[in-house]
């Protein structure tokens, strides 16, 4: 049987809505209170008005006085965080580029947008937070993507995500002699999310199913019961691991 771990204290960046917002409602089944982070004040407190003891602490990752501040909110209110799932982030190419024709401009901003909100949000509340982890039982998670393995088109998005899994790895070298584990959960195509801002056509989603093995695409629900597993006593010796939630869709049919 599955030892049950209850009361904990949960903080979840991008917690507001899709992934994150499941993973929150998630934890909270269990009694967890969640602490949920991320930029857009007014999605936080609606997505925290539904969750029982639910938080919400709105916050610009990407500015480190903005996850310093969210360390100290937590510090005061909770003390220890038990679970952190970094899940902010997005594909950079919905933020508004430069105007005009400057084609290196254009890229710059592009990979400047992807690194900024995947990787540096991650990184800035993880070590601002790394301190106050439960030790022993602390549990780190980040979500990458499928584009890690098989490229995003442009490759700033992937190259992002890409990048958390060796800061991943390092993490878990250094905090694993705490008690506490690190581990990245890479999903394919997930729907009802906000990832693709709308601009996803019908041929594109069925292109991107036909890749998987099962027939479907990901819901939020699946990502956030492998994210509750890995937070569990039952994933306590699984760390410095990457788990794909594709379907199947990274080998390809």
């Amino acid at each position: 049987m599955t030892e049950r771990v209850t009361g904990r204290t949960v903080v979840i960046s991008g917690g507001g809505t899709g992934i994150g917002l499941a993973t929150a409602r998630r934890f909270a089944r269990d009694g967890d209170t969640t602490v949920l982070v991320g930029r857009r004040a007014d999605v936080l407190e609606r997505a925290a008005a539904d969750i029982e003891g639910a938080t919400a602490c709105p916050a610009d990752l990407a500015e480190p006085e903005e996850a310093a501040r969210v360390a100290k909110l937590v510090a005061e209110r909770f003390g220890t965080v038990d679970v952190l799932v970094n899940n902010a982030g997005g594909n950079g190419t919905r933020e508004p580029g430069p105007d005009g024709d400057d084609r290196l401009g254009a890229v710059a901003h592009e990979w400047t947008v992807n690194l900024r909100s995947n990787v540096l949000t991650a990184v800035l509340l993880t070590e601002a937070l790394r301190d106050r982890l439960a030790s022993p039982g602390g549990r780190v998670l980040f979500l990458s993507s499928i584009a890690a393995y098989r490229g995003s088109g442009s490759g700033a998005y992937a190259a992002s995500k890409a990048a958390l899994h060796p800061y991943a790895f390092d993490l878990a070298r250094a905090l694993g002699p705490r008690g506490i584990t690190v581990n990245v959960v890479a999903p394919g195509v997930i729907d009802d999310t906000e990832f693709f801002g709308g601009r996803m056509t019908e041929e594109r989603h069925r292109t991107l199913v036909a890749q998987t093995l099962n027939g479907r695409a990901g819901e939020p629900g699946d990502i956030a019961e492998t994210l509750h597993w890995l937070a569990s006593h039952a994933a306590g010796h699984v760390t410095s691991q990457v788990l794909q939630v594709n379907g199947g869709a990274e080998r390809g049919r």
